[in-house]
């Protein structure tokens, strides 16, 4: 991950392209660039919607750090809502 100009934090693209190709099942498959770019932004929302959902869980149990056991629960709705 890396942080733009506005703070942001994103995926770079290179990095998005080669963990993609890395399960490719043909060597002939190629990814463009702007699928790539695609999803790096999809990464980038899925991991800041489970950040703001873990942070949900921690403050709905009255707790002021948010733990690994309140991302496994908020997990199996978030892979159902992407």
């Amino acid at each position: 991950m890396a942080e733009d100009n506005s703070g942001e934090i994103s995926f770079k693209k290179e990095t998005v392209s080669k963990l993609l190709a890395r399960f490719f099942k043909e060597d002939k498959t190629r990814l463009g660039g702007d699928a790539a770019v695609l999803m790096a932004e999809m990464l980038r929302i899925f991991v800041r919607e489970a950040a703001v959902r873990s942070q949900k869980q921690a403050e709905s149990e009255d707790c002021d750090q948010v733990d690994i056991e309140h991302f496994e629960k908020i997990l199996p709705q978030l892979l159902l809502d992407f």
